[in-house]
């Protein structure tokens, strides 16, 4: 039998991980960041996407509608509408849970513009499992999270918001009625502020919303995590050829490279 010297093997292994990397991710794209907009982590045997983004060195935005005011529904629309922006796009994920024809079921503002007013009825499913909350970007390169009622006595208002439910993490305790580790588990995403940085985070597998919450609180130790939705998940980072598609979405948040 024939062993390979050290060397020779550490670049074999290396060759072997980027093979693997690029069947996974895809090709990365020429010229592209070398360090990667997302990474994955895995957490009680649970693989996430998390992709880390401050809004004070990055340009977020919240998008839902095209010039003509039709609802996006797709990346596909999305990099359409950004036109010459979308040179700049480095991430893109569905921000918040809506109805049949893509109306955000909550709260949703735009570029200051109020385009759905705040939901504070009791109802079935997840939107409504209270308290419920808002993820908002202001004017000052700040993000917050905060609980629907928090934000609804508030006389600021920012220049995006996306409401949606349940609130996974409130002030560092995980939401009341989340068990450990219940028995609904599908792809989710989400978001989380962890010192003024927002980490969004998508399930590769299926996952609790017990277990989702904890990773946010725990793994990457965000004192506020809002639950964005399940199933149709989506997420694209276009440098590392990550393009993970549920269902036709809803509102995005939408991460661009400063000029």
């Amino acid at each position: 039998m024939r062993f390979w010297p050290t060397a020779t093997m550490r670049r074999m292994a290396g060759v072997l991980a980027a093979a693997l990397s690029t069947l996974f991710f895809g090709a990365a794209a020429p010229g592209a960041n070398p360090d990667p907009a997302c990474t994955e982590q895995t957490f009680e045997a649970v693989r996430f996407l998390v992709c880390p983004f401050d809004p004070a060195r990055h340009e977020l935005r919240l998008m839902a509608r095209d010039a003509n005011g039709h609802w996006l529904r797709s990346f596909a629309r999305l990099a359409k509408t950004l036109g010459p922006d979308g040179g700049r796009l480095s991430f893109a994920m569905n921000a918040g849970m809506y109805e049949e024809d893509g109306t955000p079921v909550g709260l949703y503002i735009e570029n200051g513009t109020e385009l759905r007013p705040l939901n504070m009825r009791d109802a079935e499913g997840n939107f409504y499992m209270k308290p419920n909350g808002v993820f908002s970007l202001r004017s000052d390169g700040t993000a917050r999270i905060e609980e629907t009622l928090h934000f609804a006595i508030r006389s600021d208002r920012p220049l995006y918001a996306t409401q949606s439910g349940p609130l996974l993490v409130m002030d560092g305790k995980l939401h009341p009625a989340i068990t450990a580790d219940g028995p609904s588990r599908n792809i989710r995403n989400g978001v989380g502020l962890r010192n003024g940085t927002a980490l969004f985070v998508m399930s590769e597998d299926p996952v609790s919303f017990g277990k989702l919450a904890r990773f946010f609180r725990d793994a990457l130790k965000c004192d506020n995590a809002l639950y964005l939705d399940g199933t149709v998940s989506s997420l694209w980072v276009p440098a590392q050829r990550i393009r993970l598609r549920g269902a036709d979405i809803g509102p995005m948040i939408v991460v661009l490279d400063k000029p």
